[in-house]
């Protein structure tokens, strides 16, 4: 395909500063989605180290005023990047992971690329209970604070108190700590969804626990996922947001309109659950976008709903 040479300005530019960061020209996003799909980002570029929030300011600063689109990946669990690939630049924020060290009595703070399973293990080691709800869920704390990650009636803005963010509606861009304003989330959003911001850390509040029952119950939930089969082949998790007004889960709706199984190339209403789709091998993004918006109009048509895709489509036209 080809980098834009103004890319790779861009890149080269910023990373004369930085020990330590990997860079790839049409690097498949099909390594970087639980979905193991999509085609070739323009570029994708990975930071390591405390240099980060510096480099990751300078990167997305210098890609906007080239009028350069950047898009911030976390774990890759959460969507579906197209067949034809991403143009611009994909920040990976997975080489900034672990917590920050800032740590206050039953507060613990997390770099954006930490993963949950990570972030679950390590409060469950100080004997802080709060984020066993993520445990064995795919993703990053960058992710799931971006949609207020939820399950087993559990979600991030029960437990966050602060952020570390960039603001890149000023300028220059400013790095700022901001507590957290509860009335601001609700169910899988949050304020983070509609400001120009790139989240570097989180803090959660946690209570103390005895880590052997902490862990038991993070075993029971990585147990239940595993039941649910959300690890039997790639796939999103959650292919539709639930919402009270159905009256049932959104899998429920699926599985009772005979749609389990239900395939388009590749792609594949899971047979086991309603609102997982999932790749059986070989299956393209449009494969799984064209099943998704299948399943979407035969619930519209049947029982009159609007399906909300919790999957963000990147690259689609």
């Amino acid at each position: 395909m080809g980098c834009p040479e103004t890319i790779i300005n861009i890149v080269e530019s910023c990373a004369k500063n930085t020990r330590d960061v990997e860079v790839r020209y049409d690097e498949p996003m099909a390594a970087h989605s639980s979905f193991k799909t999509g085609g070739p980002a323009d570029c994708w570029i990975k930071p390591h180290g405390e240099g980060f929030p510096a480099f990751a300011a300078a990167l997305l600063a210098a890609a906007r005023a080239e009028q350069i689109p950047v898009f911030v990946l976390g774990g890759g669990a959460n969507i579906l990047a197209a067949d034809a690939g991403i143009r611009g630049i994909v920040l990976d924020t997975g080489g900034w992971a672990g917590e920050t060290g800032r740590q206050r009595e039953g507060i613990l703070e997390f770099r954006c690329g930490t993963s949950l399973d990570d972030a679950a293990e390590i409060a469950a080691k100080v004997g802080l209970s709060g984020l066993e709800f993520l445990a064995g869920m795919p993703g990053s704390i960058g992710g799931a604070v971006w949609m207020n990650a939820r399950c087993y009636g559990r979600e991030i803005a029960d437990v966050i108190t602060e952020t570390d963010i960039i603001d890149f509606s000023v300028s220059p861009p400013e790095q700022t700590r901001l507590p957290a304003d509860k009335s601001a989330f609700s169910y899988k959003k949050s304020p983070f969804q509609n400001r120009d911001w790139l989240i570097l850390s989180a803090s959660f509040q946690l209570t103390p626990g005895e880590t052997s029952q902490i862990r038991a119950v993070m075993d029971s939930h990585r147990a239940d996922r595993e039941t649910k089969g959300h690890y039997r082949y790639p796939s999103a998790g959650s292919v539709f947001k639930n919402n009270p007004r159905y009256g049932k889960p959104t899998g429920q709706i699926i599985d009772e309109l005979g749609l389990c199984g239900l395939r388009k190339g590749g792609a594949q209403v899971a047979p086991w659950h309603g609102n997982i789709i999932v790749n059986t091998g070989g299956a393209s993004a449009a494969d799984i976008r064209a099943l998704v918006d299948e399943v979407a109009a035969r619930v519209k048509t049947a029982a009159g709903f609007d399906l909300e895709p919790e999957i963000l489509f990147i690259g689609f036209i």
